[in-house]
């Protein structure tokens, strides 16, 4: 059961520090700022400690919202079909309505990311489906950035037992529990102060790419050879950025990266994965796409290739890029050994690229920039935005400059 997890399995003072950093870091939320919360069940404890700490900053209302894993599997097992083309527009509507109002939003993850492995792939996509398209509207706001929002993460159980699989559920809690606090800089005595190092860092790697103004940048490695044009009037962002509401949050925890707008009509070549990529309950290994002009027009994958080509069908933006990020090999994470299963963590182990959705804050003024205008200059438009490795110590990046020119960025996965 999702609920199996004791609490003396997290240690309670790294588990506040991290609530602690999501609300100063994070969400630096400000004095009378609503906050709305989405969680799973498991993670009662950590939401708790978030909401106490919100309240001390002078947050107005926290409201949560949590998921429970078997009540989606009830769905799966019982409910009529025509139920998986339906998503509860209303809420995230609703949500919508909230950030419009200047509401910070953050999510905790942890749902057991092989949940809906065993059940039939059909219904999961037509569900997926559904919901990006009912979570549109809450999801324009996230991705415009017009709020400060902030993600962290809880070691439910579940996630854990696919993380650790050969130990028992208590000790792999606790080793999921810890490798979640390094990862998020909280295993510190002073977490506040190594986030702002850690951000100054990553803001001289956004200032020397933003001051070069590349053209396009060109990965090569094995099994890769991928030349991703940058939009025009790309910028490069990475940890603590300004949102439109001018406040300054972080809204990943972790993050290693740092990241621009690709040109949706101009990536060209092909990559490889190095990571497994974990969604909605399969893991796709081993992914192989071929891109022209800005299109992946052959793709394929050693396990859960069928999936992956359902999320490619998604619409026509999902076979298009919306994300180049680059991170060092010898990233906390990477240097973890492990996979994670989640997103948020794993693409922090490698340089990635993501399908679907661009970020309209990756421009020059992006905030000012109407949605044509960020089409004009490159960026993609979906419903989805989904991340996947392509990064390793073998993985040699160049940034080509307008004339032609060569730059090296990356060499064995390191920062030149």
């Amino acid at each position: 059961m999702t609920s199996s997890a004791k609490i003396p399995s997290v240690d309670p003072v790294k588990l506040d520090r991290l609530a602690e950093v999501a609300i100063k870091i994070g969400l630096q939320l400000q004095p009378g700022q609503d906050l709305l919360i989405t969680a799973p069940l498991a993670a009662v404890p950590l939401v708790r400690r978030i909401t106490e700490h919100a309240y001390k900053a002078g947050a107005g209302l926290v409201t949560s919202f949590y998921s429970d894993e078997d009540a989606t599997l009830m769905r799966y097992r019982n409910a009529p079909d025509d139920s998986f083309d339906r998503s509860a527009g209303w809420l995230y509507e609703g949500m919508a309505k909230a950030f419009s109002a200047n509401t910070a939003r953050l999510a905790v993850a942890g749902d057991n990311p092989m949940l809906l492995s065993s059940e039939d792939p059909e219904k999961v996509a037509r569900a997926n489906k559904a919901q990006s398209r009912a979570y549109q509207p809450a999801l324009e706001k996230i991705a415009g950035f017009d709020i400060n929002w902030n993600i962290v993460s809880y070691p439910n159980p579940s996630w854990a037992k696919q993380v650790f699989p050969d130990q028992d559920p208590e000790v792999a809690v606790t080793m999921l529990a810890d490798a979640i606090f390094a990862a998020s800089r909280v295993d510190v005595d002073d977490p506040v102060t190594a986030w702002r190092d850690h951000n100054a860092t990553l803001r001289k790697r956004t200032e020397w790419l933003n001051a070069r103004t590349f053209s396009a940048l060109h990965f090569k490695g094995p099994g890769t050879d991928l030349s991703v044009g940058l939009a025009d009037e790309h910028e490069w962002h990475g940890g603590a950025s300004v949102a439109k509401n001018g406040i300054t949050c972080n809204p990943n925890i972790p993050t290693e990266e740092v990241f621009t707008t690709p040109h949706a009509l101009r990536v060209d070549g092909h990559v490889s994965s190095t990571k497994p990529l974990s969604h909605q309950g399969t893991l796709i290994e081993n992914i192989r796409v071929r891109f022209e002009g800005g299109k992946i027009v052959e793709a394929k994958a050693t396990r859960g290739e069928e999936v992956f080509n359902k999320v490619l069908g998604t619409d026509e933006g999902a076979r298009r890029l919306g994300e180049v990020a680059l991170v060092p090999h010898s990233s906390p994470i990477s240097a973890s050994g492990l996979l994670f299963f989640n997103t948020l963590f794993d693409e922090n182990a490698a340089s990635h690229i993501a399908l679907g959705q661009c970020y309209s804050k990756c421009f020059i003024n992006g905030g000012e920039l109407s949605p044509d205008e960020v089409a004009a200059r490159g960026g993609n438009k979906s419903l989805i935005h989904i991340d996947w490795m392509i990064g390793s110590g073998e993985i040699e990046v160049d940034g080509i400059n307008k004339d032609g020119s060569v730059v090296p960025v990356m060499r064995k996965g390191e920062w030149v």
